[in-house]
């Protein structure tokens, strides 16, 4: 019975799984999901992001990170800045309004929601009344002026919401000043603008959807003057003098207008349409901007021409004679302009167009010739092609960091060098201690490097693997450049682009050596590419072999996809990782896994239909083994195949039905009366009780047919130097795992270094293993004699890791979705095993070995499993006993997609997708741990107004 008590509570082991194991999201990486409202600060220099999810971000200096959550989770309408404050206020699509503060606390600073307000009317009112259509948080920060759809402007205190019921300015209080003609022919109606007076904060602009824009009085309650408009209003916008101001409409056209200092009757100065004499689709938001050249700038979202331009996202910049309509690949959001803000300034100069759009951030640098974009060292567009699959690699050496950069910057040149204009705050995060890397793949046939040490997730370079293959895209077409003519002057600019020119571009494994360059990108064609790192540009020709994953079989017929054309000739290739070998699987089915091994100059690449190994040095298959079972007809469909065989899978589903009610009328209809059975299932039950309460619950595992789908599809692959045949002599081998639950084992024979080009790689099968439970292996480890897992390709060769113990015997952990079990080699006899403990069907999804250093003491770390379950709970599990250490809830079980994309790093943290544009850091080390860290100081106020200086700003320093 022993075994089947818990173990006791060890006190040493509990306090040093405190200093080693933490679990914490700690940072959001990418690209807001579904942004609906932008805010800016010209006295914090902080930009604000809104979501329909109801998230708010704040951002400012690389590093500068805030966030905070609504509970109420709806769309965030608006965010407008309390001037002079480190406060914001949220408008929700429920009419809500909310308070955020930036406090400090600890040393860093929060953001906090410090009240909430709804905006009720009088008893009986429609819900119009109230609905708030514009926000406009006063100079004197004491008060927010609210209009609404009823034409009325409600006045609050701050920071308690208190409605100032007798300062409501009433579109009737209005209307006493206005024409009575023109009354009659339109209301008021609702509030569509509200701009303060630059230099008199005593009057404010009121704008009225049907075109009345009138200027009000805060100190008499009264109209000083009214602008009688003919189209729709649609913004408002302020000159820095307060002489004019500049309205903008439904029809495409914007309006200057004077405003005098007497109560003369004003008339448009000038009415543009700058993009007619057709009709043309609105302009919302208008910006007029001076300069000391005398020459202002005109910045304008939408105005293009309704019949063939009426589908772009464009806002155009003229600068006298300059003229540019800059086309985004999605619906833009919002824009501000960052421009002098200065007291003593005289003009805006305005030098940065900080645009949100619906899936990505743009920057453009207004003072630079030709209006470039600025490369954002945050939110970046990380789907700006579909992430198809995503790869991690720790502690990059700084030599091969340095190429990667240098590569990468050759293809920014067309970037400007403008410094990151919102630079608010400073980060106060220490420096990483490490080089990370996010290798992200994408839909498209590109793998983008992503810098992951510390919190800004940042771009440095991006490889696509198109030019390989014959696509219907020319990748040497520039879509960019508009002729010389053309009119309106539309400029593509941002990275989002959804499309792909072939779906079977797609990039499905990643495999970076970061000792010697070498890299392995397979993709959903059977395409595998080997490719080493040049700094130069170079022109050469791709090799290319074929490997027949189906040569011993027959009777089967491929009905997926086909392979790639490949060019013909040279290759030209851009500085940076060049292919020099591409392996055609056949048939030409997605990778399903991929392993590289640099030392031995080997790759080995399996699909559905089996395996194999090619020696990337002599550029030769090694060999290929087939593992398709004669049932896996699904897998000759290609995941491309619109065809699914849903009569087989229900079919199958029908039969183990059938076998289960088989078996269960087998035990029922034994020998004996049906009381002996009532009575022996009883005594059966109790016993099973008795056994759980002493033993935590083990579900059963279930035995799989070989019948089932895809039993050939190969997960995981793994090359290790260890005791295969006998335990004298060890050598290289290869590992390979199935979805069936069958490993299989091949001995290679790896040439010395001075005769490797001379001799060939030879491979034999040694082992076959097939595991009872038939379940998918995912992973595949081998420990040394230390029980330590073996170490990476060259890394002992750099001085980074101990030699392995080839003295002691080895041990083999093979991993499947629903047990541990542990082998002694060379005999693969059964050591130790672990079953999964769950009682809903918990799977594991993903596996690897991350190293836990203890918070306390630099002398102490460990090699443990961190797993992630299909319940997207992640388990720590013990080297090389398997014992469960700790678990933690980290992604919704429902969350299907973020479970697949999740991914461990080294050193116990990790990544998932929580929206097609975001990753979620999460980690599991008290040791290891990257979060925002920043504060945020209030400058000095110099007067009531906007006028602010910058003096107590820093900004913090860029990482290397």
């Amino acid at each position: 019975m022993r075994r089947f008590l818990r173990p006791g509570h060890d006190p040493v082991r509990e306090r040093l799984k405190r200093d080693l194991f933490q679990f914490n999201k700690t940072v959001e990486h990418g690209f807001p999901h579904q942004p609906s409202a932008l805010g800016y600060s010209p006295f914090l220099r902080l930009m604000a992001i809104g979501t329909r999810s109801g998230a708010i971000k704040l951002y400012g200096a690389p590093g500068v990170e805030f966030m905070g959550l609504h509970e109420e989770n709806n769309t965030v309408m608006q965010i407008h800045f309390i001037p002079d404050q480190c406060q914001l206020v949220t408008l929700l699509d429920d009419n809500s309004l909310h308070l955020w503060t930036l406090k400090q606390h600890s040393g860093t600073s929060e953001l906090r929601e410090e009240h909430r307000f709804t905006l009720k009317g009088p008893p009986g009112s429609p819900p119009s009344a109230t609905q708030i259509t514009a926000v406009l948080p006063h100079s004197s920060r004491e008060v927010l002026y609210l209009g609404t759809e009823s034409g009325n402007i409600f006045v609050v205190e701050l920071p308690s919401f208190r409605v100032l019921e007798d300062r409501t300015i009433t579109s009737e209080a209005v209307q006493q000043r206005v024409p009575e003609e023109y009354c009659n022919r339109r209301s008021c109606e609702l509030v569509e603008a509200l701009r303060e007076h630059p230099k008199n904060p005593d009057q404010i602009l009121i704008g009225y959807s049907r075109g009345l824009i009138v200027l009000w009085d805060l100190q008499n309650n009264k109209v000083t003057h009214h602008f009688l408009g003919s189209q729709q209003l649609e913004n408002l916008y302020w000159q820095r003098d307060g002489s004019k101001f500049i309205s903008c409409h439904y029809d495409g056209s914007y309006t200057q207008w004077p405003v005098s200092s007497d109560n003369r009757q004003p008339e448009p100065l000038e009415n543009t349409v700058p993009y007619g004499p057709f009709p043309c689709k609105a302009i919302s938001k208008i910006y007029w901007q001076t300069t000391r050249n005398g020459l202002p700038y005109i910045i304008f979202q939408g105005g293009m021409p309704r019949a063939s331009y009426g589908d772009r996202h464009s806002i155009s910049v003229v600068h006298g004679s300059q003229q540019t309509a800059f086309d985004f690949t999605s619906r833009v959001i919002d824009f501000f302009i960052i421009f002098s803000s200065e007291p003593t300034a005289e003009f805006d100069d305005p030098s940065a167009m900080v645009v949100l759009a619906e899936e990505e951030l743009v920057v453009i640098d207004l003072k630079t010739a030709g209006w470039p974009a600025v490369h954002p060292p945050y939110l970046a567009s990380l789907h700006c092609s579909a992430i198809t699959c995503s790869h991690h690699v720790s502690n990059i050496p700084l030599k091969l960091w340095e190429r990667i950069i240098s590569a990468g910057s050759k293809q920014n040149i067309h970037y400007s060098n403008m410094p990151w204009p919102i630079d608010g705050g400073t980060n106060i995060a220490p420096d990483p201690p490490q080089r990370d890397l996010l290798l992200t793949g994408h839909e498209d046939g590109t793998v983008r490097f992503w810098d992951a040490s510390g919190v800004c997730l940042h771009l440095l370079y991006k490889l696509s693997t198109v030019r390989v293959f014959l696509t219907d895209a020319d990748p040497n077409d520039n879509m960019n450049t508009p002729g010389e003519d053309e009119w309106p002057p539309l400029r593509k600019v941002g990275t989002f682009d959804p499309y792909s020119d072939d779906p079977r571009l797609g990039i499905q494994k990643i495999y970076l050596c970061k000792y010697s360059g070498y890299l392995a990108v397979a993709g959903t064609a059977g395409q595998v590419l080997v490719m080493e790192l040049n700094d130069e540009d170079a022109e050469h020709v791709v090799d290319h072999a074929e490997a027949d994953l189906l040569q011993d079989q027959e009777g089967y017929r491929w009905k997926g996809h086909e392979k790639l054309k490949t060019r013909d000739g040279p290759v030209r290739f851009e500085a940076g990782f060049q292919p020099f070998v591409l392996v055609q699987c056949q048939p030409p089915a997605v990778v399903t896994s991929l392993a590289l091994h640099s030392e031995w100059k080997l790759v080995a690449f399996g699909t559905s239909h089996g395996f194999g190994l090619f020696d990337h040095q002599q550029k030769r298959l090694v060999f290929v083994k087939c593992t398709l079972h004669p049932s896996d007809q699904l897998a000759l469909e290609g995941p491309l195949s619109r065809v699914k065989s849903l009569k087989k899978s229900l079919r199958q589903s029908f039969r183990r039905i059938r076998r289960s009610r088989v078996s269960s009328r087998k035990r029922r209809g034994g020998s004996g009366n049906a009381s002996e059975v009532q009575e022996a299932n009883a005594k059966f039950d109790q016993e099973a009780l008795q056994e759980m309460e002493l033993a935590p619950v083990q579900r059963k595992i279930e035995a799989r047919s070989a019948e089932d789908s895809f039993t050939g599809f190969v997960r995981t692959l793994y090359f290790a130097d260890t005791f295969l045949r006998d335990s004298s002599r060890h050598c290289p081998s290869l590992w390979a795992g199935t979805n069936g639950g069958t490993v299989y084992a091949f001995c290679l024979r790896v040439p010395p270094a001075e005769r490797r080009m001379d001799e060939p790689v030879r491979a034999e099968q040694a082992k076959e293993i097939q595991l009872m439970h038939r379940a998918p292996v995912v992973g595949i480890l081998v420990l040394d004699g230390r029980s330590t897992p073996l170490p990476e390709p060259l890394e002992v060769a750099h001085d980074l890791s101990k030699s392995p113990d080839m003295q002691g015997s080895h041990q083999l952990l093979v991993v499947s979705e629903e047990q541990f079990k542990v082998f002694t080699l060379p005999k693969v006899s059964s050591k130790l095993k672990l079953k999964l403990t769950a009682l809903e069907g918990c799977r594991v999804r993903k596996v690897t070995v991350a190293n836990f250093g203890s918070c306390k003491t630099d002398d102490y770390s460990e090699n443990d499993l961190a797993v992630l379950t299909n319940l997207g709970d992640i388990q720590i599990i013990s080297l090389p006993f398997l014992k469960l250490q700790i678990r933690y809830p980290c992604i919704r079980k429902e969350d299907v997609s973020g479970i697949a994309s999740c991914v461990f790093t080294k050193y116990g943290q990790g990544f998932y997708l929580i929206s097609p544009s975001e990753f979620e850091r999460f980690s599991l080390s008290s040791k290891w741990l990257v979060e925002p860290r920043c504060i945020v100081d209030i400058p000095e106020v110099t007067s009531n107004n906007h006028v602010h200086n910058k003096s107590g700003m820093e900004n913090a320093a860029r990482k290397s």
